[in-house]
């Protein structure tokens, strides 16, 4: 993170001292050199998946960042990606890095929040990275509601969830300490900087696509193994909007 191509401890401490919004126009220079990008093993992983789901034809990139969900869509969706997001910052990297297969689905951006989203149903794909936890807990279920009414009927919202740390574990207190941080900071500071990673957990991710119209399918991602209990290190959370 600290390479002279990624931010500074500075920078990353200025970045936490800012808004989610304002935080990333920061850090988008920088962003792809950090580990908060989603790493290729990732998006690759994910990419089979969805060909194995498929055919998609029009997809949306939900808080898309820099554009690597873009990058996903634009190899199973054959006539359009779009990217939104609520960074100017991040969206200006995206337009400047990301660049199509040739003969591949156009793509567009638009800034936008994903607790509004500024389309109608209009896709029958969406995906998003490492998104959520920018959320407050009781702001989820409006998201979910949100991507439902952008899909047409039967389309599908799909995104990778890592198994949670070992109680006790270094990762575990590691997130457990960085959510404490959060909590105080945001209560001593405005506006929020929400990071709230540990509150967004598999089961309750279930229920609230349920609740929000969802039926919820997971697949192993086996590129990435299992734990010791034989459970998978990475699932992939395929909810199909019911009609």
């Amino acid at each position: 993170m600290f390479s002279p191509e990624g931010p500074s401890l500075r920078e990353l401490a200025v970045q936490a001292l800012s808004s989610v919004e304002r935080g990333y126009d920061l850090l988008a220079p920088k962003f792809d050199h950090t580990p908060f990008r989603t790493p290729d093993s990732v998006l690759d992983a994910v990419t089979a998946a969805l060909r194995r789901l498929g055919p998609f034809e029009d997809g949306l990139d939900l808080c898309c960042g820099t554009g690597a969900g873009v990058g996903v869509l634009s190899r199973v969706c054959s006539r359009g990606v779009t990217g939104v997001d609520f960074s100017a910052g991040m969206l200006a990297v995206a337009r400047d890095r990301v660049r199509p297969p040739a003969g591949g689905p156009r793509v567009s951006w638009v800034r936008g929040d994903a607790r509004a989203l500024p389309f109608g149903p209009a896709f029958d794909l969406v995906v998003s990275f490492g998104a959520f936890g920018h959320f407050l807990p009781a702001e989820v279920p409006t998201v979910f509601r949100q991507v439902r009414a952008v899909l047409r009927p039967g389309g599908r919202f799909v995104f990778p969830v890592v198994a949670p740390p070992r109680p006790g574990s270094r990762a575990y207190w590691a997130l457990l300490g960085f959510d404490a941080v959060m909590r105080v900071r945001n209560a001593l500071w405005r506006p929020p900087f929400v990071m709230y990673y540990r509150t967004f957990g598999l089961g309750r991710v279930r229920d609230e696509l349920q609740r929000a119209g969802f039926a919820v399918e997971l697949y192993a991602l086996p590129e990435f193994g299992r734990r010791r209990d034989g459970s998978p290190r990475v699932r992939l959370v395929a909810a199909r909007r019911l009609p």
